[in-house]
């Protein structure tokens, strides 16, 4: 029964249904064992209804929206109604059925029954540091398949009735390395979805279930309307822009992708037929992982003031082919699907900045670069993996510097300290800061990039390396310079130093080796002549940008240069 909802209700309703996500996100968080999850927050929480649309996702990872949202369609597509029962839960993590982006994200949805009724679903995602296959860590770019890449589970009951399925957990668990962290960080999950459940139950006994389900109705409808009303001014026409990848991960590259774009009215479509046939590579990107990226693009820049909820993507046409790198197809290998949302991300907004100038930013490091760690601690004799991804810098806009050594797009992960890390593992940090000249120049300067140097201690292990924008630079704006690309270096400043492929897995590190880890920078914004020379000087002082740059680039003379202090660290 639809229940007419007025304003002040739907706002409580649907600030109680953002608040539920995200107290479910600190419960995971809290809960979890490994560092990935309880210090680099690398998961989400979110909120559907019956029919499997988003009513709330938590502010965490945009990219973990692709790995759930095919999830409750596969559930109810696998399991009937009746087959659905209060205390089921269910796990998933397989791009190819419905249960994610790639395999070491790992969904689990519960149902959520009020008076008898099935009214919601609760989810949330974790990224687990291995789930098997051939490397430590389950995320070699250079993968040639998906069955390399780990163990693949479908939809399943992980709990039927409240009761867990310990024939299922332990298979999946005989497939993973340091499985006591994986059962660690899967009961943390469990936790979360139960705590979910349990806030939702509140919300239904409270309101009572007609009011709670038209709330639900009417938030995607106002977020469906908000969305229109953006679109509707944006002028009509046609908008495209091209962007690459560095390599498809086994050797050949760049990768060209394209991205057409049309605003129609209060419609706007997209268009990613135009790109290269899926990759021998583990660069695929499926297409639940596509969406997710064109929904955030497009929010961005049209409103980011969207509720969190699949109305707006009503307003959101995407079009792709079957076994396209852009919607790819079984068997294609998707570990490293990340830097292909990035750029697809990175490229609405090239295309978007022809017609919202104000609204977009340059090209950014856009590279989630993942290093993954494997080997036996010589303190404990056990096996470890550790992984970390790297933040660089943020494009700049029409009015500001981009941000420095940040994630973007499509991750919001935090960096893992030094001294969790040190304490975790058997390695050492030796250096960490910023990267002079990695900017773009610009009137608005694109943010710096980072970079860590970090030594094995008293063992030898292997690592892999998932990155891009190491050949190709992130790009400017309206007369903005590109950034600086990234590098990742073994054993830098010696004469062993070898610079590492960026899509490279299983190379062996030495005792007392050093990887040294650069990120990519950001594009400029702007002509750089026309910066503030107040802003240059600073940038100077700071070490931010060097005297070569200054002049080069920014147009200072050697008079100018003579009279600022500069920072020589």
């Amino acid at each position: 029964m639809s229940i007419k909802i007025d304003g002040i209700l739907l706002e409580v309703i649907g600030n109680t249904f953002m608040s539920i996500a995200e107290e479910m996100g600190a419960v995971l968080v809290k809960s979890a064992y490994s560092t990935n999850i309880k210090e680099r927050k690398d998961c989400s929480c979110a909120l559907f209804d019956a029919g499997g649309d988003t009513i709330a996702q938590a502010e965490h990872i945009p990219m973990h929206l692709g790995s759930m949202l095919g999830m409750v369609g596969e559930i109810k597509k696998k399991y009937r109604l009746e087959d659905i029962h209060p205390g089921d839960m269910f796990i998933a993590n397989d791009p190819y059925n419905g249960g994610g982006t790639h395999l070491p994200d790992i969904a689990v949805a519960s149902p959520v029954f009020h008076d008898g009724k099935l009214i919601a679903f609760v989810a949330n995602i974790a990224h687990h540091n291995d789930v098997g296959g051939r490397v430590p860590g389950s995320n070699a770019a250079d993968s040639d398949s998906i069955y390399a890449e780990g163990i693949r589970i479908p939809v399943v009951k992980i709990f039927s009735e409240g009761t867990l399925n310990e024939d299922i957990l332990d298979m999946i668990l005989l497939n993973c390395r340091v499985n006591h962290i994986r059962r660690g960080d899967l009961t943390a999950q469990f936790a979360c979805n139960k705590k979910g459940v349990q806030r939702v139950e509140d919300v239904c006994a409270r309101y009572g279930n007609d009011v709670v389900e038209s709330c639900m109705t009417e938030l995607l409808n106002y977020s469906e309307r908000k969305i229109r009303m953006a679109l509707k001014q944006v002028p009509d026409g046609k908008y495209e822009f091209s962007d690459s990848l560095d390599s498809d991960g086994v050797g050949s590259g760049p990768i060209q992708l394209h991205v057409s774009v049309e605003v129609k009215g209060s419609d706007i479509y997209l268009d990613f037929t135009n790109n290269p046939d899926q990759v021998k590579g583990a660069i695929n990107l499926p297409k639940t992982a596509l969406y997710a990226a064109v929904y955030y693009g497009v929010k961005s820049i049209v409103d980011p003031s969207l509720p969190a909820n699949g109305g707006y993507y009503r307003a959101i046409h995407l079009k792709t082919r079957k076994g396209c790198i852009l919607g790819c197809t079984e068997p294609a290998a998707c570990a490293g699907r990340s830097d292909t949302a990035q750029r697809v991300a990175d490229m609405v907004f090239g295309a978007m900045s022809q017609v919202l100038p104000h609204q977009v930013i340059a090209g950014s490091n856009s590279s989630i670069t993942g290093i993954y760690f494997g080997g036996n601690d010589p303190k404990t004799g056990e096996y470890y993996v550790y992984m970390e991804t790297f933040g660089g810098g943020s494009g700049a806009r029409f009015n500001k510097d981009g941000l420095d050594c940040v994630q973007v797009h499509m991750s919001n992960t935090s960096n893992l300290p030094i001294e969790s890390m040190e304490v975790e593992f058997p390695y050492r940090v030796e250096q960490y800061t910023l990267v002079r000249d990695s900017g773009g120049p610009g009137k608005f300067r694109g943010g710096l990039s980072m970079m860590k140097d970090i030594r094995v201690l008293g063992h030898s292990s292997e690592f892999s390396v998932k990155a891009d924008r190491q050949k190709l630079p992130p790009w400017g704006l309206f007369g903005g310079k590109p950034g600086l690309p990234g590098r990742i270096t073994m054993n830098p400043d010696t004469d062993q130093a070898v610079v590492i492929d960026s899509k490279k897995s299983g190379t062996p590190l030495k005792e007392n080796g050093v990887l040294r880890c650069q990120m990519p920078g950001a594009g400029g914004y702007g002509d750089p002549l026309e910066r503030d020379r107040a802003l240059v000087v600073h940038d100077l002082e700071e070490g931010y940008i060097s005297p070569e740059s200054a002049v080069r680039d920014y147009g200072m003379t050697e008079e100018e240069l003579g009279q600022v202090h500069i920072f020589e660290g």
